[in-house]
């Protein structure tokens, strides 16, 4: 096949966490053809849909992990799939490539995950469709709400809707002395709609990420232990991996959640689980596939390969 990658320039990436390269090395081993593709580099014509694209070889090679030739004008019709992995944040210029996207879609390229499903699932406001699965939680920007809230569970997380890897992620109690200013910044004073949950104190236990393909879970965990003196249980803030099995309260979520995510074309999707409460799904860029391999001996990409080489013979 002929498979393009819409991602952040891949000069930049960690070499040692990040999961579209895993993706990308699967790919290569099983003979089909790259196209990079950075977010800039998609645009819309009368003629067609285009990309900027460059073909692509990688290694798996910490000092020396990619090639690339010149970028030429490619239809993007012409490509059999194409893999939507930039980062986070969901911002005007993510939602117009997912524009750019869904009309190669309507040309018949297959695209993962669906972009009018990774405009429609905030991955904070997707999980509040499963309520039965979460801890109590609030979204809103209205100062009186919000107040309300951290009065009656005392004990609060607050994040952004739009964020990724922990960042202006803070925990609130109800006799804390900056609750003002915490919210004034993260709403913009109290225009911009935020995520609050009730604080899940096994987050001590780690925040585990469960990777699913095509609603079906990876039998295994990764738990994410925050750091010393830390909150976020997020690699990127620090937090050390670790693998864990799944409990039956996970593998009940992972049931509720599936057929949704089947259902709206999410393919590659990572639920957050902390204790037994879901508390993001994440759609976008999900990370996780090397700690997968490298801790619980489980290749995510095969198993996203043999998905889609399945699907789309």
């Amino acid at each position: 096949m002929k498979i393009g990658i819409v991602m952040d320039p891949i000069d930049s990436i960690n070499f040692k966490k990040d999961s579209s390269l895993s993706i990308l090395l699967e790919a290569q081993s099983r003979g089909h053809e790259l196209f990079y593709m950075e977010p800039t580099s998609l645009l819309i014509q009368d003629t067609g849909v285009f990309g900027l694209t460059q073909t692509m070889e990688v290694k798996d090679n910490p000092d020396d992990w990619f090639e690339t030739s010149n970028s030429t004008k490619t239809d993007l019709s012409s490509l059999d799939l194409i893999f939507m992995r930039q980062d986070p944040p969901f911002n005007s210029n993510y939602i117009y490539n997912t524009y750019v996207l869904e009309q190669a879609e309507e040309k018949g390229v297959k695209v993962i995950n669906k972009p009018s499903s990774l405009r429609d699932c905030n991955e904070k406001i997707f999980a509040t469709l499963f309520t039965e699965c979460c801890t109590p939680f609030l979204v809103a920007s209205d100062k009186s709400s919000l107040r309300e809230f951290i009065e009656e569970h005392k004990d609060t997380v607050v994040k952004p809707l739009d964020g990724m890897g922990g960042n202006s992620i803070f925990r609130v109690r109800n006799k804390d002395p900056n609750i003002s200013v915490i919210l004034e910044n993260i709403t913009l004073n109290f225009q911009t709609k935020i995520m609050m949950q009730r604080y899940i104190p096994e987050i001590k236990e780690g925040d585990k990420r469960i990777i699913m393909i095509n609603g079906e879970p990876m039998q295994a965990a990764i738990a994410r232990i925050p750091a010393m003196g830390e909150l976020r249980g997020n690699l990127a803030a620090g937090a050390t991996a670790r693998s864990t099995t799944l409990t039956l309260r996970d593998k009940w979520i992972c049931d509720k959640v599936g057929p949704k995510l089947k259902e709206l074309g999410l393919v590659i999707v990572g639920l957050d689980i902390i204790g037994d409460y879901l508390t993001e799904i994440n759609v976008t860029s999900p990370t996780c596939f090397k700690e997968y391999n490298n801790l619980c001996n489980i290749d995510v990409a095969s198993f996203l390969f043999n998905y889609i080489e399945e699907s789309l013979d």
